[in-house]
This record gives structure tokens, sequence and C-alpha cells, in this order.
């Protein structure tokens, strides 16, 4: 996937069997790949769920000034911009639940049919924080994984966005 110009790691699977087993996947690391920490209230099929794609303070090393959240062209969801939030949050654990608290205000659009958002705070962001895209919106019809990729423009670069990593999200099937 091209987002920006640049080249975005891909989430690769392989079988013992040489075919595409969803039920046995095996992750391979690969160069550049980063994996982002989310949380989904509801992971079936067709259910309103809100997404918390979080970026922890670890992973990223300079303030934000323009954040680009790539969506796979198979994600089937309609995605409005009412519907999403740029804020300050909290990692989830065993005993806590994932939250995003105070909204960092800024601008957020979708380009690219639905397929980009773009977040420009009014002030860059700084690392001190976590900080999470929070979507509510209704998973797609079916199971899938599926790859969304963080980019990031720092003050004082090039405008070339940097990848910060990716959120490998899976949709189970069933009911």
């Amino acid at each position: 996937m091209v987002a920006g110009g640049l080249q975005m790691p891909q989430v690769m699977a392989q079988s013992s069997t040489g075919g595409f087993d969803i039920l046995n996947l095996r992750w391979k690391n690969r160069e550049g790949f980063k994996p982002l920490y989310y949380f989904l209230t509801r992971t079936r099929p067709n259910q309103r769920s809100t997404y918390f794609l979080l970026i922890k303070k670890k992973d990223r090393d300079r303030a934000i000034m323009k954040l680009d959240v790539t969506i796979p062209s198979h994600f089937k969801a309609k995605i409005e911009p009412k519907n999403i939030r740029f804020a300050y949050c909290e990692a989830g654990s065993v005993s806590s639940r994932t939250k995003c608290g105070e909204t960092i205000p800024a601008s957020i659009s979708l380009n690219n049919d639905g397929k980009l958002i773009e977040i420009v705070p009014t002030s860059p962001v700084p690392t001190d924080r976590t900080i999470g895209v929070e979507l509510k919106l209704r998973n797609p019809y079916g199971r899938g994984m599926y790859q969304f990729n963080a980019l990031a423009q720092s003050p004082g670069e090039v405008t070339l966005a940097r990848y910060l990593g990716s959120w490998v999200i899976e949709l189970k099937g069933g009911g």
C-alpha cells in the first residue's frame, strides 16, 4: 500500500499447507513493520463498535502537527467525520478499560473516498502522553483482518509523513 508516496509494510500470513489459512496465521516480522495498540468494543461483523486506535508515547519521539490514518480499501464500513475524535487516551489492561479523555482540538477530514483520515491539531501534539483516534461505526459485514496505518508529520520536517506503525484489526465471524 502506498500513502503519500511512502511504501507501507504489509502483514504477511502463511500456512503449513502452502495456502492461506485464516485459522493458522503466523506473523512474519518484516523490517519496518511496527504494531500499534488498539481496542474495539465489539469484534463481530455488522455490530456497532467504537475503535480506539492508540499511539503510545513510547511509539513516537516527535511532536505531531498532522496525523494520517490510512484505511484499507477492503474495509467496507461507513466512516463519518462527526464520529471521529482525536484525544488523549489511556491504554487498557487486565484490570482497566481503554478510554479516551480530553479531546485534542483538531480539524478532521476524510479523503480518498473515505480511506484516509486526516487530522490536523490546532497546535503540535507533544510526545508526553498517549494519543488516540476514536471511531464510532458499524463493523463491516463478514470476518476479516484489516491493517490501518499511522503516518505523521512533525514541526520543522519536510512535508513527507513518517510511518509510525500499524493497527492490525481482526473481526471475528459468527454470532
